[in-house]
This record gives C-alpha cells, sequence and structure tokens, in this order.
C-alpha cells in the first residue's frame, strides 16, 4: 500500500491541520458575505486564521527538511502543502479587502460564489484525509476532485454573471473597481481549489 504509513503519521496530521483552518476560515467568509459589513474584528479573526494556516505549512516544511525517508516523494508533500497556504492566502486577501473597501453587503451572486468556495474546501478536506491510504480510498479522492471541477465551473458562471451585472447596475465608479476586486478575489479562491484538485487526482495516478 502506498500512502502515509504509520511512521509519518505527524506528515497526515499536519495537513489535516491545515485543512481543519481551511474549512474553518472558508465557513467563516461565507458568513462575512452575508453580513451588512466586515468589521475590523472580523478581518482580524480571518488573518489569524491565516496566519494558523501559515504556521502549519512552515512545520511540515521543517519536518520535510529533516526526514530522511518521506512516505512520499518530497515535492509532491511539499506542493500539497503550498497548495493550501496559497488558497488561504486568497481567502483571506477577500476578507481584507470586504474590510478595507467598506462595501457593504454582498450581492447574492456574491454569497454564492462564498457558498461554493465553502463546498469545494470540504472536498479538498475530504481527499487530503485519504491520502494516508491512497490506494484503498483513491475512488474517494477522484470523486472529491471532480466535485472540486463542478464547483469550479459553476463559480465561473456565477462571476462572470455578477461581473456583468455590476457594470449594468452600479453607477459609482469607485464602488464598480472595489466590487470587481472582491469577486476576483473569490473566483481566484475557487480557481485554486481547481488547481489542489488538480493536484490531488494527480497523487492517485502517481501512487496508485
Amino acid at each position: 500500500m502506498i500512502g502515509f504509513t504509520n511512521k509519518d503519521d505527524k506528515f497526515y496530521q499536519l495537513f489535516s491541520q491545515s485543512t481543519d483552518i481551511i474549512v474553518k476560515s472558508f465557513n467563516m467568509l461565507e458568513r462575512f458575505t452575508r453580513q451588512d459589513h466586515v468589521s475590523a474584528e472580523d478581518a482580524v479573526q480571518m488573518h489569524r486564521f491565516e496566519h494558523d494556516a501559515d504556521s502549519v505549512t512552515k512545520e511540515i516544511l521543517e519536518r520535510l527538511n529533516s526526514t530522511f525517508i518521506t512516505p512520499i516523494d518530497r515535492e509532491d508533500i511539499y506542493q500539497l502543502a503550498q497548495a493550501l497556504d496559497i488558497v488561504m492566502e486568497y481567502a483571506e486577501g477577500t476578507v481584507r479587502c470586504m474590510h478595507l473597501y467598506r462595501t457593504g453587503k454582498p450581492s447574492l451572486g456574491t454569497q454564492e460564489l462564498a457558498h461554493l468556495v465553502r463546498l469545494a474546501a470540504e472536498e479538498i478536506q475530504d481527499a487530503y484525509s485519504c491520502l494516508r491510504y491512497i490506494h484503498h480510498k483513491k475512488s474517494r479522492i477522484l470523486a472529491a476532485a471532480e466535485e472540486i471541477y463542478n464547483l469550479e465551473s459553476a463559480g465561473d458562471r456565477i462571476y462572470h454573471q455578477e461581473v456583468a451585472r455590476l457594470f449594468e447596475s452600479e453607477k459609482d465608479p469607485i464602488k464598480i473597481i472595489q466590487w470587481k476586486a472582491v469577486l476576483e478575489h473569490i473566483e481566484s479562491t475557487l480557481d485554486h481549489c481547481e488547481v489542489i484538485g488538480d493536484l490531488v487526482k494527480s497523487m492517485v495516478l502517481k501512487y496508485d
């Protein structure tokens, strides 16, 4: 069986910690899009999540550098860790924009985009949880990757609809710039979820 063996539980535990942070933070992102505004305290909360995720990534990389024999290729562990770090940065940037721009309550389309991001985070968590026993759980990983692709495709349609609606209905050019930046951050978050979907799928193809 190829995957994370018992003696390498620490890598599995750290990936679990990282995906848990992502799911919690993406749930928070979705909740923020349903509020009338994002407060300074809200932005700080999300920044704490980003800091926690960054700390876990650093611990993974430090352990990688000090481990002679790794459960899978070093470059794969590095990519899996970095991918989670990047997607967390996109989500934190979304909340930061909403707070700094004082955008007010997002549109229904923006809320739906955030909802799709949250669902994608749950699929990522499920896929990473299966890496330890990748041979026996390859079908779950592939199913999670496929669902991430579907969510990203749906998000892409909503994003373009929202941008079109924004230019059609919003008369204030500053508001257009601000909301377009927020939408781009959410779309980039979802796009990177798709990158993670590609990554975990490649793990199945490589180690099965």
